[in-house]
């Protein structure tokens, strides 16, 4: 449920202001470790969070992405299939266009 009620928030910024905020449940121990990173980096807890998560994002991606590639690499067909593709790129490197 939204938390709207901005008089009774713990977190501090301009940002916190204007946006609409979720209350999560997290571990005694979560919220220490989070109060500490932000007194730490001196920036609101929100946006501490913020930023964690969206650096959790990327590496499910990228563990994703490589789990991808190498199963595209214990196939050999595709595996050069795809080297054929790289080096049709490749080629594109030198043409000038950015």
């Amino acid at each position: 449920m939204p938390h709207n009620d901005l008089s009774t928030a713990r977190d501090s910024g301009p940002e916190f202001k204007t946006m609409n905020t979720l209350t999560v449940r997290i571990s005694r121990s979560a919220h220490a470790a989070l109060r500490s990173l932000s007194e730490e980096v001196d920036e609101p807890m929100t946006e501490v969070l913020g930023k964690a998560i969206e650096e959790y994002r990327k590496k499910r991606f990228l563990e994703g992405l490589n789990a991808d590639f190498a199963a595209l690499r214990e196939d050999p067909a595709a595996w050069v299939e795809e080297q054929k593709e790289r080096a049709v790129w490749d080629a594109t490197l030198a043409d000038g266009l950015d």
